[in-house]
């Protein structure tokens, strides 16, 4: 039976809202919001439609779904949560819930300069956001080297007797063991806040006249410092490929769609300063054109992160009705922010740069995709794998000495580690450092829910280790009923080397021994080294957290809520143990009398 849109769309109210599209099996084939439910569901029953991928899906519309909102934001935000939530057919669907990275300047007489991934909030100032962890570190080393401010956590600050190294070779101006006063700190933190913020040519300024007043009152070394600062920051300003002097946030988004890839790079401009890019692979792309990769990209994006000033963009984003894209990010962000093209020559210089940076992510992802299908059909072949190998997963077990055992189970699937597919497993109830057991336990936790019917089965598992690890993992799985899941070991060759691991087969086969340069080899190493990555960390994680917390654990008085004060204040167990008595009463929730028995328990 047909969609009667006809009769459908007499029903439906003129409120903004969400709309969803279904098929004849009520899977969700596109989710879209409106600021008119009625007029925009009713502009994909026209004659003609935008586009033959649009087409297409209306052909396959069986039902459709509205939910009325208040707002045409509260249609944004539902529009986006269903999206990511339903993943739709003919939606285009970018996967970016990684928080972006800021540089941080904390509160108080002498101010941190770090590193801060999160949610940003008024208990410092942060700038940003910057487009990967390396860009954050540069400019971090940028500040270290100019203004020489701290970057030491607070318990390291509180407790330090002497200078680091930092202040040795000229990072950090020693405010720990008071080599510089809070007044002339407080004007390097000013002069570097102004930085970030885009306003050299303020610092530059302000650094003169200090140099000047010191050569005036015959304070040479001090004047040879502030002119150390100015060659230090025209240096900085000359490395910039692209530098705005007017100190512009802004966004340039540019969408490229070439060898049948969409890719959508995202660069970043904050006070003038080009930071670098971020290139998107969106799924469900299709048919789409760059200008609906742009505006879906607007919409789900600015859902999540903080918009700039203003957004320079190209291709103009794909709209039914003028200034429908700036309308959604100004509801977005709560505040107008212009969606424009560029005109002058640093902004097409900017646009240009995005999208050379656009058709490299292309050519390289093209270029790693045809990689990695030569190296799986060369491990189908060497395995003599009769179907295609599309999932891998690879088990390590990692512990020291016994303690805080941890496996890890990774996840190649489709031509890339999949990340989100991964799983660590705490190991309990063994011996300490069997690592047979171990093994045996973590390959069953992982398969009883495919054993159960649920979930997804590898093509391949590997184990990292020998013959003791691959029977203890093979015993799992006939445990289990899934003994015709193809399974090898990778064992180490003499001295650990790469290139001399032997694949060991759980049904006694002569172990197999690739040579070095087998692309098969390559793709297990890769995924073995992810494996044991991922299990070392995850180790060293659950051993440092008994250790902060074991000591106080057994400290009479001392709660859940009191241990949690204690390790913010002083970073764990060697703060704690380092604190006077007077730190201790400091700390909220520890009393004085508390604090001496928390010192004499400890001492």
């Amino acid at each position: 039976m047909s969609f009667d849109a006809k009769a459908f769309l007499a029903t439906l109210t003129e409120l903004p809202g969400v709309y969803r599209m279904l098929d004849a099996n009520a899977a969700v084939l596109y989710v879209g919001k409106a600021k008119n439910l009625k007029k925009r569901v009713a502009s994909y029953f026209r004659e003609n439609v935008s586009s033959p991928r649009i087409a297409h899906m209306v052909s396959q519309i069986a039902a459709v779904e509205t939910t009325a909102t208040r707002t045409e934001a509260e249609a944004l935000l539902l529009e986006n949560n269903l999206i990511k939530s339903l993943s739709p057919r003919y939606n285009i669907l970018f996967r970016d819930d990684k928080s972006y990275p800021y540089i941080v300047l904390t509160k108080g007489p002498f101010p941190r300069l770090g590193f801060f991934r999160g949610s940003p909030d008024r208990k410092a100032d942060y700038f940003g956001p910057y487009p990967s962890s390396w860009a954050v570190r540069d400019s971090i080393h940028l500040m270290q080297k100019m203004f020489r401010l701290r970057t030491c956590e607070e318990s390291v600050f509180a407790n330090r007797s002497r200078p680091c190294l930092l202040f040795q070779i000229k990072r950090c101006s020693g405010p720990c063991v008071g080599l510089i006063s809070p007044e002339d700190y407080a004007t390097d933190v000013q002069l570097g806040a102004m930085f970030l913020l885009g306003k050299q040519q303020e610092v530059a300024k302000r650094l003169n006249q200090a140099m000047e007043a010191a050569a005036e009152r015959l304070a040479f070394e001090q004047a040879a410092v502030y002119r150390d600062l100015i060659q230090s920051l025209h240096q900085v300003q000359e490395k910039q490929f692209v530098f705005s002097s007017k100190g512009e946030d802004m966004d340039i988004l540019v969408a490229v769609k070439e060898a049948g890839q969409l890719c959508v790079n995202l660069a970043m401009v904050r006070g003038g300063r080009h930071l670098g890019d971020r290139p998107f692979f969106p799924i469900n792309a299709g048919e789409s054109d760059p200008a609906d990769a742009c505006a879906a990209f607007i919409r789900q994006h600015y859902a999540i992160h903080p918009a700039p000033s203003r957004l320079l963009i190209h291709p103009l984003p794909a709209e039914d009705e003028p200034g429908e894209a700036e309308a959604a990010l100004a509801e977005l962000a709560g505040r107008p922010v212009p969606i424009m093209q560029a005109r002058s020559l640093s902004h097409k210089a900017w646009v240009d740069m995005a999208l050379q940076n656009a058709r490299l992510a292309i050519l390289a992802r093209s270029q790693a995709t045809a990689q990695q299908e030569i190296r799986l059909a060369a491990l189908q072949e060497a395995l003599q794998l009769g179907d295609p190998l599309v999932r891998i997963e690879c088990f390590d077990i990692s512990h020291t000495m016994g303690e805080a055992t941890v496996a890890s189970c990774v996840v190649y699937h489709e031509n890339r580690m999949k990340n989100a597919d991964y799983r660590r497993f705490n190991i309990r109830d063994i011996t300490p450092g069997d690592d047979y057991a171990a093994m045996r336990q973590a390959v069953s936790r992982r398969y009883d829910g495919i054993a159960a019917g649920e979930g997804t089965a590898p093509d391949l598992i590997l184990i990292d280790g020998g013959k003791g690890q691959v029977a203890s993992a093979f015993a799992a799985l006939a445990d289990l009923g899934l003994t015709h899941l193809p399974m090898i070991g990778v064992a180490k060759g003499e001295g650990r080397k790469p290139g001399l691991e032997s694949l060991i087969f759980p049904d006694g086969r002569e172990p197999l021994q690739l040579p070095a340069d087998h692309p098969a080899l390559h793709l297990i190493q890769e995924i073995r080294d992810e494996a044991h990555r991922f299990a070392i960390t995850g180790h060293r994680a659950r051993r440092s957290k008994a250790r902060k917390t074991s000591t106080l654990e057994s400290l009479p008085g001392i709660g859940a809520a009191r241990r949690k004060a204690l390790v913010a204040r002083f970073g764990g167990l060697p703060g704690v143990l380092a604190a006077s008595l007077e730190q201790l009463a400091e700390v909220p929730g520890i009393s004085r009398d508390m604090a001496e028995k928390i010192y004499s328990a400890l001492h």
